[in-house]
Order: C-alpha cells, then sequence, then structure tokens
C-alpha cells in the first residue's frame, strides 16, 4: 500500500530549495561553533551539535553531526516551549538548560536556545548543544563511573534565560564559573554555542529577506509532511509483524558483574511502527540509566538509518512512531538516579533496534558496532594550583553490512564522534600515547566480516592523574547478523611502574602515577554472513595485512594459506567441504 502525496500550495522546487538552504544554515552553525570552541573534545572530538526549530518545537533543520544530540534538542526545545509561553519571549532572549530531568540528556550536555524573530514574529529557535569537559560534580571531567545519584555528577541547570532581551544574566556566568574546575574552557565553549546561534540568526534573517514568512512556513509544512509520507511509504514496505531483540550492558559500574538487559518490540502494522522496551532491566544504582530525552534520540537515529536518506530530516519522520519507555526502567528512570554515562546505554539501545530490524529488513540492517564510545578523562593539578582535563574518544568498528564490510576504527551510530589526535592529548595532559593501531581478529569474522577496533597505550607522566574508564563489550560481544560471528570482547589493563599489571572492569575510576601504562583493546564490529562463504582472497588480503591472523583465517574461514600468504586453492577446497559449509563464490 502506498500513500498519496498531500498537495500543497508552494512550489515543489522552492520548497526544495528552502530544505538545503536550511541545512546549510545549520551547518554553518555547527562549523562556527566547533572552529570557536576550546575544549579538545568539541574542537577535536566534535561532540557538538546545531539544529533550527520552528515556533511550535517542530525541529526543522540539523547539522551533520551527533544524532543523539540532535534527537535530544526536541524535548529540550518542547520544555522550553512548555516553560515560556511566546508572549513572555522577547527578542535578544536566550535560554540554557542542561537537567536530564528537564528536557536535557546527561549534565556535560549543554543547550543553548535563542528565540528567532522574523518579520517581527517569533518564527523558531536556533539550538546548540556541546558536550562540556567540565560541569563540577565528584571526579574532573563530570563523569564519575561510581556515581548513584545526580547531586554527584555535577551543576543542574533547569530551563532558564541566559541573556534577557540582548542582556547577559551575570548570575548564571557567576554560578557556571564558581561550580567548574577549568571555567575558562568552559566559559569559552559556552560562548562558542552563543555565536553559533548568533550565526543561525543571522542566516535566517537573510533568507526572510528573500522570502516572505508566509512561503518559507508553508515550505517546512510542506517539508514535514513530505518527510511523514515517505516514512509511513517505507513502513508500508516493511512486513507487518512483531519483532524482539535483547542485548545486554556488561553492569552499572556499581553492582559490579550485574548485566543490564535492554529489550525492544518494534511492531509495524501498516504504515505505522510502534517501539516498546517492556522487558529492559529496572533503572540502576550507577550512573547508566537513560532519560527519555536519550532514549528517544537514540530511537530516532535507528529509525532514520533504516528509513533512508532520502527523507527530509525533520519532526515529520516520527509521527510515525508509538514508542513506549517504561517508567522506573533504565530507559525511563525516576530522580534522582545518575545519568552521566547514558551514552553507553544510547548505544545499546541503538544496537538491541538494530537487532530486531536484521530480522525486518535483513538485506539493510548491519551487524552489532562495537557498541560504545569510550570516554576518558584525564584529569589533575596545574602548577598554579588550577585543574586540567583532557578528554579521549576511544575508537572500535562498525558491523558488516550486506555487500560490504565494516569499517575500521570510527565512532558513529548515534554519537558520531571523531577520535582526539594524540598530539592533542599530549599537549593538554601529562600522558604519552605509546601505541595506536588496529587490532588483529578484533571483528567478527562473516562473509562482509565487522570493521577492526583499535588498540592504544597511554603512558603516565606526572603523578597524581585520576582518569574515569567507561568501557563496554566487556562480557557481551557484539553480535553478528545473518550468520555472522560475533566480534571480540574489549578489554583493558593497567601495567604499574612497579611491575604489577592489574585487568580492569569495564567500569573504573582510575588513579595513576609516573610510568604507568594504561592500554585498552576496543571491539570491533559483528560479521555479516556465513564466514566460510567470504572470498578465500579477501581472507588472504586480511591475513597479509594483519587484519586477521592465520589461525583465524585457517580455523574460522577455512582457509589455508601458502608460505607466501596466497591461498592454497585445493586444500581450501577440501577444508572447507569437511567443515561442511556452502562455499559458493569463495574462490574468485
Amino acid at each position: 500500500m502506498s500513500i498519496s502525496p498531500i498537495e500543497v500550495t508552494i512550489d515543489p522546487v522552492l520548497q526544495e530549495v528552502v530544505r538545503y538552504r536550511l541545512t546549510a544554515i545549520a551547518d554553518e552553525m555547527e562549523h562556527t561553533l566547533l572552529r570557536v570552541a576550546y575544549s579538545s573534545i568539541v574542537k577535536e572530538g566534535l561532540d557538538a551539535s546545531a539544529g533550527i526549530f520552528d515556533k511550535d518545537g517542530r525541529n526543522i533543520a540539523q547539522a551533520a553531526a551527533i544524532p543523539i544530540h540532535l534527537g535530544c534538542m526536541i524535548p529540550a526545545v518542547e520544555r522550553i516551549v512548555a516553560d515560556f509561553p511566546p508572549e513572555t519571549i522577547n527578542p535578544g532572549d536566550i535560554y540554557i538548560l542542561n537537567d536530564p530531568y528537564a528536557g536535557g540528556t546527561h549534565l556535560p550536555d549543554i543547550a543553548i536556545i535563542k528565540p528567532i524573530f522574523l518579520s517581527h514574529e517569533l518564527f523558531g529557535f536556533a539550538v546548540t548543544m556541546s558536550h562540556h569537559q567540565e560541569v563540577g560534580g565528584k571526579t574532573p571531567g563530570s563523569l564519575p563511573t561510581d556515581a548513584t545519584e545526580i547531586f554527584q555528577e555535577g551543576l543542574q541547570l533547569p530551563p532558564m534565560k541566559l541573556v534577557d532581551a540582548g542582556q547577559p544574566v551575570d548570575q548564571v556566568f557567576k554560578i557556571l564559573e564558581r561550580n567548574v574546575r577549568t571555567p575558562n574552557v568552559v566559559l569559552g565553549d559556552l560562548r562558542a554555542q552563543l555565536a553559533a546561534c548568533k550565526v543561525g540568526d543571522e542566516k535566517l534573517q537573510e533568507l526572510n529577506e528573500t522570502l516572505p514568512l508566509n512561503d518559507l512556513r508553508a515550505a517546512i509544512d510542506g517539508l514535514i509532511r513530505q518527510a511523514d509520507i515517505l516514512t509511513r511509504n517505507r513502513l508500508t514496505q516493511m512486513p507487518d509483524g512483531k519483532y524482539t531483540f535483547t542485548d545486554y550492558m556488561d553492569d552499572d559500574g556499581v553492582d559490579v558483574g550485574q548485566q543490564i538487559a535492554i529489550t525492544a518490540t518494534v511492531e509495524i502494522h501498516g504504515d505505522s511502527l510502534t517501539i516498546d522496551f517492556t522487558g529492559t532491566s529496572p533503572q540502576v544504582r550507577g550512573p547508566f540509566n537513560c532519560v527519555p530525552a536519550s532514549s528517544i534520540a537514540a530511537t530516532y537515529y535507528v529509525l532514520r538509518a533504516v528509513i533512508g536518506d532520502d527523507v527530509p530530516n525533520n519532526s515529520g519522520c516520527y509521527q510515525s512512531l508509538t514508542l513506549r519507555l517504561p517508567e522506573g526502567t533504565i530507559v525511563n528512570p525516576h530522580r534522582p538516579a545518575p545519568v552521566n554515562s547514558r551514552t553507553a546505554t544510547v548505544r545499546r539501545i541503538g544496537d538491541t533496534l538494530l537487532g530486531c530490524f536484521t530480522q525486518i529488513v535483513p538485506d539493510e540492517a548491519p551487524a552489532a558496532s562495537c557498541g560504545q564510545l569510550l570516554v576518558m578523562n584525564f584529569a589533575g593539578r596545574t602548577e598554579d594550583g588550577g585543574y586540567f582535563v583532557s578528554s579521549e574518544l576511544g575508537v572500535g568498528g562498525m558491523g558488516g553490512r550486506l555487500g560490504l564490510d565494516g569499517i575500521d576504527a570510527v565512532e558513529t551510530d548515534a554519537t558520531n564522534c571523531m577520535n582526539v589526535p594524540a598530539e592533542t592529548l599530549e599537549l593538554e595532559a601529562p600522558i604519552q600515547v605509546m601505541d595506536w593501531s588496529l587490532t588483529t581478529d578484533s571483528a567478527g569474522p562473516g562473509r562482509w566480516r565487522g570493521g577492526l577496533g583499535t588498540s592504544k597505550t597511554f603512558k603516565v607522566l606526572s603523578d597524581d592523574i585520576v582518569a574515569n574508564y567507561r568501557g563496554e563489550r566487556h562480557t557481551t560481544a557484539p553480535w553478528g547478523a545473518q550468520g555472522g560471528m560475533a566480534a571480540a570482547h574489549t578489554s583493558a589493563q593497567i601495567s604499574r611502574a612497579n611491575g604489577t599489571v592489574e585487568q580492569l572492569r569495564s567500569k573504573q575510576m582510575l588513579d595513576l602515577h609516573t610510568g604507568d601504562e594504561l592500554t585498552i583493546h576496543l571491539s570491533g564490529g559483528g560479521g555479516y554472513g556465513d564466514p566460510l562463504s567470504r572470498s578465500a582472497e579477501d581472507v588472504a588480503r586480511d591475513a597479509r595485512n594483519s587484519r586477521v591472523s592465520r589461525l583465524i583465517a585457517h580455523d574460522v574461514y577455512g582457509v589455508v594459506l601458502n608460505d607466501d600468504g596466497t591461498v592454497s586453492k585445493e586444500s581450501t577446497l577440501r577444508l572447507r567441504s569437511e567443515m561442511n559449509t556452502t562455499t559458493t563464490g569463495e574462490m574468485e
């Protein structure tokens, strides 16, 4: 069944021009934010986002940035719209919030929301969200893996004015300055967000000079209807039914060893979609709880991933979705549950939903990725008595998919950050990067194998360094799809200067001293399809490039290699026959 397009009152060519103009404005906001930012996690790791919303809180354009931020902006703007009626909003006002239980995500993610007035009317909002390296709390960097309540995680900002009719609210800036360990960096990043919102305002004013406000609004309404129609049409091409998948997190960092279940049921009925997280574990004592804004964002990301990139990126994509987040679970906790590490849960929500869609559209959904954004903050005191905080973003591999191997060492999915260059970390902290490489055999075997994870070793050059290690997939490996195999587990260890070696749990606060070396091996992505049907020449090439070992080539892929690394074709055919599997296409 196909849904007939709704007739719109604006030229479709003009509508597309408006679509790409709005997207370009959002991208320019993002570019400004990244260029002006102070912190390495933003200017190098790109952990920031920008978007544009209309006066009703509908997302109308977003930059190519962090999907979890872009999804989380929607509840943030909805909260501003609810708390501040239009008649109370004036030109020059700017709002701020980070409270996870009042439209935010976790405390380091601060949203800046600037009302936009066009032709003397409230048109909408320019919005930015950045991860701030420090917002106070019990540990430098504000990501304590052992937090048991939100009050330990940092400064909470409910929705409030940061700028009132063009005048900064000095008290808010002073509160921020006094409650963070690195005020220059935090306030610098905040000003970068303000600058980006100013760019959005200026560019929308320029657009309004060439396009009357009524025509602009008509084009936006048309784009949202178009996104809804295209999404519903895509859903009608999927088989009706209920599809359930469960994935697991290692633990919450407090109740060590107690796995956490994320269960989702995707129900497709015609042109509508229901996603229900009934069966998911209750909220946990540790900081891996995920408030609705973040759970919604993870769900939106997966929905956008499966409906296709031809659909305009706006609120129309989600009008066909009914989402059920049971209260008191890890995907909808009660205050004051800690939430600082909710990014790991967001990634597992994404893996779980993709697991559902591997049953619905097996030719389109990939195997699981490494399943984590490894965020580490190295922190300590400076010679003048201040603090330094430097962030490290670890990257693993993507899952294999039909026709393509997974991508090596990349941070995409709902987080979509970049790794921080070794030179940046070494400049900001007394840390030396000793090794940074792809990890042999870290990818899940398959006809299309997963992408490789990375190994990285950090040497500590000073005493009294504090770091938070927030890993995942130590006990629950990234799963394969359509006969593909799981990837290797993540692991980490500290080699102390005195010669002792400590194996790390997946979540720990670390005390580091001169000469200690921290080594982390991140998972690759899961494999897709039967490994024994992978091209033997591809396996040989992987072995020559140290992507897989000769042992895995033989024992898992059934490929026998000569001493020079080439394929022994007869021996390979015989071995694969003995392994009792179809071998079509493997000997090209």
